[in-house]
């Protein structure tokens, strides 16, 4: 398994990034346990993991995706073989979450938000802590279908505040390195900036979403990757399972996120979006490749990515999406892949 390096955090992380997001939900702990044996038999070392996993996110399942991790964590002893990822919460109406309080990226929340994680997960640090998404508000997954979407509001956490907290929990050795999620290129510019005026920690990575249909990052992100050293965490690199071809001519498999969570798909079901992953599919079978392996191929494939986010909710899944660490994009590839986008 390849390895890239986290930024300049001097970590080194497997090119496929367990995600964690079903357990709890679409899987049992029994077969979540199933995946982490796997995955750390195919040298995927890197994990990642939120507080409010699994999704959907309700009340009664919130932080069971890190309990779950930290009985495996309790029953193996296999802590120290793990480059561990979680999250904290943006600005969120989940107020249970916060005992009554509304989620916010403040000090006290951070705090408080890191050491439910630490206890759920039974251990004294997370290699990776990244923000879920911003303070402010603004349009989210899918609102404005890849444009800004502008909340304006005075009530906002400077970011200033919130990287200092990370830099406190840094220095306190629960936090190794940070990072943060469906950011911006002007908030991922904030953070750098403030780092380097306040002699701040650096964030090390940014996990947006990522796919053959939705290649946003390359537009205003990737640069930083390259001149900030600021790799891609890819999530979605499967856009929710449709570019694994299943749904392709309409079909919906049972116990599918489509059948089970059609909430979630809304963005990968428009007219565009479906003769796309269906052209990608053709072309895959002209390559001799699967849907997965030319979509996962291309994510991997990326200079700017650093871990590619699979997730699964079976073995036979799960290994398909690993084995794409060994797949090539030829130019010849790439030039087709690029006619369909």
């Amino acid at each position: 398994m390849q390895t890239r390096p986290l930024g300049h955090s001097g970590i080194d992380v497997s090119l496929i990034c367990l995600g964690t997001k079903t357990w709890g939900e679409q899987n049992t702990q029994a077969e979540a346990f199933e995946q982490m044996d796997y995955a750390l038999s195919r040298s995927v070392n890197f994990w990642d993991a939120a507080e409010m996993y699994p999704e959907p996110v309700n009340k009664e399942t919130a932080g069971e995706t890190e309990r779950i991790i930290g009985n495996w964590f309790s029953q193996t002893g296999r802590r120290s073989e793990v480059i561990l990822a979680t999250k904290v919460i943006g600005r969120s109406d989940r107020t249970w979450m916060r005992d009554g309080r509304t989620p916010r990226l403040t000090p006290e929340q951070i705090d408080l938000a890191l050491d439910g994680s630490l206890k759920r997960l039974q251990t004294d640090y997370v290699d990776l802590y990244q923000v879920h998404w911003p303070d402010r508000p603004m349009g989210l997954f899918g609102e404005g279908n890849g444009s800004y979407v502008h909340k304006g509001t005075s009530d906002v956490v400077p970011i200033e505040e919130t990287l200092g907290a990370l830099g406190d929990l840094v220095k306190s050795g629960k936090v190794r390195a940070i990072g943060v999620s469906n950011e911006t290129p002007w908030g991922l510019g904030r953070y750098l900036a403030a780092a380097d005026e306040l002699n701040l920690p650096r964030v090390v990575s940014i996990q947006n979403s990522y796919s053959l249909i939705n290649r946003l990052f390359e537009s205003g992100l990737s640069e930083f990757a390259w001149r900030e050293n600021v790799g891609l965490l890819a999530y979605s690199p499967l856009g929710m399972g449709t570019l694994s071809g299943k749904y392709v001519g309409g079909t919906t498999p049972d116990r599918s996120r489509l059948a089970l969570f059609p909430q979630f798909m809304q963005r990968y079901q428009s007219t565009v979006a479906r003769d796309a992953i269906t052209r990608y599919a053709e072309l895959a079978r002209e390559y001799d490749l699967t849907p997965t392996a030319i979509a996962l191929g291309f994510v991997n494939s990326r200079p700017f990515v650093t871990s590619n986010i699979v997730g699964a909710t079976s073995i036979e899944q799960l290994r398909e999406n690993i084995d794409t660490a060994e797949v090539t994009i030829s130019p010849e590839l790439e030039s087709a892949i690029d006619q369909v986008h």
